[in-house]
This record gives structure tokens, C-alpha cells and sequence, in this order.
């Protein structure tokens, strides 16, 4: 009765895990839209926004939900403050560079950053939590990293932007990793330390006219200040799924993301987009159908990783 009742709790546990993160995935591919709609609000000027109203919708959310001890309590164990901190610098930064970079017209670019981005978190999962890659996912991982050799020798020129993407994201992947917490809370302490000093920011660039206010549209404002629920539900839901779900299987799911993207940088944005770049892609999706059939398989037979 009790294996068959852990089973159950395995299951579940995964298919919340599954269910988080292609939603998560979802979101982060039509965030570009979101970004490119703040024009011509400087970038630099949404991501100190960004940084102090994520802080404030999960130290909100957290209050209401845990109240003053819930929220306090875990900050007493020793060097998980340190840990925060880190994850907190590093997600803080690859959102800098994403927003820059979508404002900047380089939509695909950052789609093939989040293309790199699932294979560095499998090396990650392999070297650092003796993950496994078995089966259908060594035929996705090979054809991936085949897919992505080929965009980069084909640019001609090292794409900074995509790898610093892929890399902090990665990294931050792996922080998450190495510690559980409620998603809300885990978020508050990555962000509470910046919070502070981005509002300082926001204060000063406003206070010079270099700011939001008399740039954009009314409508703008409320999307600007809608950007820490944008961003704080995604990132929860993605820290729902890597707490629950191998690296391996997180770093595959978040290839959807960047197709998306793709998609839009292409069709909506009209970025230039070629005929060997879409072989590239073409391989990778390739890659994603192995993937799908084996998880599906490994799922129905009840021997899923991270369950």
C-alpha cells in the first residue's frame, strides 16, 4: 500500500512539474511582443522597473501567503542567503540582456541563445547531479547540438548575445537546483536584494526626465508596471518544474521557448531569417519529436526520470 501510494505521489509530482514548465516555456516564447509593445521607453529604463516591481509583487504575494515569520524563518539557514544572492545576480542579468536585446532587434538571436541555453543545462545535469541521458533523449541531445553547430558556423562570428544568454541562464538553472523552496519565496529573496537600489535608479532617471513618464503612451505605463507580474509568473512556475523534473528533461521542454520566439522574430518582426538557418532549426525540431516519444514512453511505463 505504500509503494503504491509513493507511486501516486511520484506521478503527480511530476505531472505538476510538466505541466509548469511547458507553460513556462509558452510564456517566455511570447514575451518579446510584450517588450517590443514598451517602445520607445529605453531598455535600461525597464529593467530597473523590472527588477524593483518583481520585488514587490513576490514580497506582496509572499506576506499574504506566509506572512512575516513564513517569510523570515528560512532566511536563518546558513548560506542560503548567499545562494539567493547569486541566483538573483544571475537572473537579473540575463533579463537585462534579453530585454536589450529584444529592443535592439535581435529576436532570433536571443531564440538561438535559448536554443544553446537546454544543452548547457544538460551538461549541467550530467556532470553536477549524475543525470542520466538514455535512449530517445541521446538522439535529441545529439541532433540539437548538430542543429546548433551548424547556426554558429554559419553566422561566421562568435553571437555574444546568445551565449551570454544560454550561459547565465543555465547557471541560474543549476543555483535553482541546488536548494527547495516555495517558488513565491525562493523568487522574493533572488530579487529583495536589488530591489532597493533599483528603485534609487528609477527615482534618479525620472527626477532627470530620462525616465519613463513623458516618453510613452499612456498604455505603456500600465504595461511597464505590469512587468513584475510578467515576469514573477513564468519564473515561478519554472522554479514548480526544475524542482521536479531532471535538468535533463527542464532543458529539453524549454527548446519550445525559443521556436516561438523564432517564429515571431520571423513573422511578426520581419528579421532576416535564411535557408540554412531553417535547416538548423529544422534538425532541432527533428530532435524534439525523439524526445517527446521517449519521455512519453518512459512516463506511461512509470520509469520517468525524477520520479
Amino acid at each position: 500500500m505504500g509503494e503504491v501510494t509513493t507511486d501516486i505521489k511520484g506521478k503527480s509530482e511530476y505531472a505538476v512539474g510538466m505541466t509548469a514548465a511547458l507553460t513556462c516555456a509558452v510564456l517566455w516564447g511570447l514575451l518579446p511582443i510584450y517588450w517590443q509593445a514598451l517602445r520607445p521607453i529605453d531598455s535600461f529604463v525597464i529593467i530597473f522597473y523590472r527588477i524593483f516591481l518583481v520585488a514587490l509583487v513576490c514580497f506582496l504575494a509572499s506576506l499574504k501567503t506566509y506572512g512575516w515569520k513564513g517569510i523570515i524563518a528560512p532566511l536563518r539557514i546558513k548560506g542560503l542567503a548567499i545562494r539567493y544572492f547569486l541566483a538573483g545576480i544571475v537572473i537579473t542579468g540575463n533579463w537585462s540582456l534579453y530585454i536589450w536585446a529584444v529592443n535592439a532587434n535581435f529576436v532570433i538571436q536571443t531564440s538561438i541563445g535559448y536554443y544553446i541555453e537546454p544543452l548547457i543545462v544538460c551538461v549541467f545535469g550530467v556532470l553536477f547531479f549524475k543525470e542520466r541521458i538514455t535512449g530517445y533523449k541521446k538522439v535529441a541531445f545529439g541532433l540539437a547540438l548538430f542543429g546548433i553547430v551548424i547556426i554558429l558556423i554559419h553566422f561566421g562570428e562568435v553571437p555574444f548575445v546568445a551565449l551570454g544568454l544560454a550561459t547565465s541562464f543555465a547557471l541560474y538553472a543549476a543555483i535553482k537546483k541546488s536548494y527547495r523552496l516555495e517558488a513565491l519565496l525562493s523568487l522574493l529573496y533572488e530579487t529583495m536584494f536589488l530591489a532597493i537600489p533599483a528603485l534609487v535608479v528609477v527615482i534618479y532617471l525620472e527626477a532627470k526626465g530620462a525616465g519613463a513618464l513623458g516618453v510613452g503612451e499612456p498604455y505603456q505605463y500600465v504595461l511597464l508596471l505590469l512587468t513584475g507580474v510578467i515576469t514573477v509568473i513564468p519564473l515561478g512556475l519554472f522554479a514548480v518544474g526544475i524542482n521536479r523534473l531532471p535538468l535533463v528533461t527542464m532543458g529539453i521542454i524549454e527548446y519550445i521557448a525559443p521556436s516561438i520566439t523564432l517564429v515571431i522574430g520571423i513573422f511578426l518582426f520581419k528579421e532576416p531569417f535564411d535557408g540554412i538557418q531553417f535547416v538548423a532549426f529544422i534538425i532541432i525540431w527533428i530532435g524534439l519529436v525523439f524526445f517527446t516519444i521517449g519521455e512519453r514512453k518512459e512516463y506511461l511505463a512509470g520509469k520517468s526520470d525524477g520520479r
